[in-house]
C-alpha cells in the first residue's frame, strides 16, 4: 500500500468496451501481442463511473483500478480515504461529481454521430447530477490517415422536423451534410459543449476530458455492422426528448478550437493552459512542460497524465518515476509536489470542477 499512502496513484489500464471500433495504438501502449482494433478503444483513467453499455456487461464496467495495489477500485478507495485523498469528508456522492472523467480514446473509425446533455438539461430532465460537457487533446494520429478531422456542432442546422425525419430514417448522408469537417494536428486542444452534435474521425488517439457521465445520445445507429440496441440510443428516452438535447443554432467550427495560454514560465520550465474555469466550470486542463526540476504550486486533487518523456514526481512522502503514456492521480493532500526530468517531460493536468466557495 505504499503508493496509497504517498498521495501519488498510478493507474492500471482500463479498457472499455464500446460500440464503435479501434484500441489498436492502445494495445500498442500497453506492450500487448498482436495489437489490433476491435470493441475496447478507451481507457477510462481514474474513473469513477460505470459505464452504460447495452447488453450483459461485467459488473461495475468502467471503474479504475490503482495499478499494483491489488485490484484496489479507485472510487472505493477515495470512499475510504475522502478526506485525504480528496480534501473533504462532506458529501462523497458531491464530491465525485466534481472529479472529470479522463480518457484515452483511439478510434479506428469514425465515431457515431452523438450528442449529449448540458448540466441543466441533466438534472432537470434526466435525475442525473451532470451532463457531458467534453474537450480533447489530441495526442496521435495514425500514419495512415492522410486528413484527420473531427465534426461538432451543425455548420447548417436542419429543423427540428428535418432532424427528426433523417434521425428516424437514418438518412446519414444528409445529417453528414449539416458538418463542415474541422481538421486536427497532434497538440490541438478543442471544447465541446453539452448540447452540441459531433463525431471523431477515423485515426485519431486523443485525451478526452468531460463531466463525470456516460449519457449520450447516439443519432446514427449503425457503425462498422454493429447496431445500437434501441433502448441505447437514446438514454432510455423517447425520440422527442434526444431532441430536446440538440442545440439547433448555426456554429462556426473554429468556435471550438481553443489557443493554449502561456501562464507560468521559468527557465526550461512553462505551464500552459489549455482549458480554463473562465471557459467552463466543469473542469480545467494544463500542459506543463518540465526540463530539469519543476513544482506545481496548485492545491487541489488532479490527474495527471505523461504526454511525452520521460522523469519522476517528488513529494514529501518519497518519488514515484514516471514514463510515457503513465496516467496518474495526485491528492490534494499532498504539501508539496514537483517533477524532475533530464531529456524533458511534457505533462496534462486535468482538474475538478471549479470550486464555488
Amino acid at each position: 500500500m505504499l503508493q496509497v499512502k504517498s498521495g501519488i496513484l498510478k493507474f492500471a489500464p482500463n479498457r472499455v468496451w464500446r460500440t464503435y471500433l479501434g484500441g489498436r495504438v492502445l494495445d500498442q501502449i500497453e506492450g500487448r501481442e498482436n495489437p489490433q482494433d476491435g470493441h475496447y478503444p478507451e481507457d477510462w483513467i481514474g474513473s469513477v463511473v460505470e459505464a452504460r453499455n447495452p447488453g450483459e456487461r461485467p459488473k461495475r464496467e468502467g471503474l479504475a483500478r490503482i495499478d499494483g495495489e491489488d485490484g484496489i477500485v479507485f472510487r472505493d478507495l477515495l470512499q475510504n480515504e475522502s478526506q485525504r485523498l480528496l480534501g473533504s469528508a462532506d458529501d462523497f456522492e458531491e464530491i465525485l461529481e466534481r472529479l472529470p472523467l479522463v480518457k484515452y480514446l483511439d478510434s479506428s473509425t469514425r465515431l457515431h454521430f452523438q450528442v449529449h446533455p448540458t448540466s441543466e438539461f441533466a438534472r432537470e430532465r434526466l435525475n442525473a447530477p451532470t451532463g457531458k460537457t467534453e474537450a480533447y487533446v489530441i495526442l496521435k494520429i495514425r500514419e495512415d490517415i492522410e486528413n484527420p478531422f473531427i465534426y461538432a456542432g451543425f455548420q447548417r442546422p436542419p429543423s427540428r422536423a428535418q432532424l427528426k425525419d433523417w434521425i428516424r430514417e437514418q438518412d446519414i448522408q444528409a445529417i453528414e451534410n449539416c458538418f463542415d469537417p474541422i481538421p486536427v494536428e497532434e497538440g490541438d486542444v478543442f471544447f465541446i459543449p453539452g448540447g452540441q452534435p459531433h463525431a471523431l474521425g477515423p485515426g485519431i488517439l486523443l485525451l478526452e476530458i468531460m463531466e463525470p457521465s456516460d449519457l449520450a445520445v447516439r443519432f446514427e445507429f449503425e457503425r462498422d455492422g454493429f447496431e445500437i440496441p434501441e433502448q441505447a440510443r437514446f438514454m432510455g428516452r423517447d425520440l422527442e426528448t434526444a431532441l430536446d438535447v440538440f442545440n439547433l443554432d448555426p456554429v462556426s467550427p473554429e468556435r471550438f478550437r481553443c489557443t493554449p495560454r502561456r501562464i507560468e514560465e521559468e527557465d526550461s520550465n512553462s505551464v500552459d493552459e489549455l482549458i480554463g474555469y473562465d471557459l467552463t466550470s466543469c473542469f480545467a486542463v494544463r500542459r506543463r512542460y518540465v526540463k530539469g526540476s519543476m513544482e506545481n504550486r496548485m492545491s487541489d486533487s488532479h490527474f495527471t497524465i505523461v504526454e511525452s518523456g520521460s522523469g519522476k514526481i517528488c513529494t514529501e512522502n518519497g518519488n514515484t518515476n514516471l514514463a510515457c503514456w503513465d496516467r496518474l492521480f495526485c491528492s490534494s493532500g499532498i504539501e508539496r509536489i514537483a517533477f524532475e526530468s533530464d531529456g524533458g517531460m511534457t505533462l496534462l493536468e486535468c482538474y475538478p470542477r471549479e470550486k464555488l466557495n
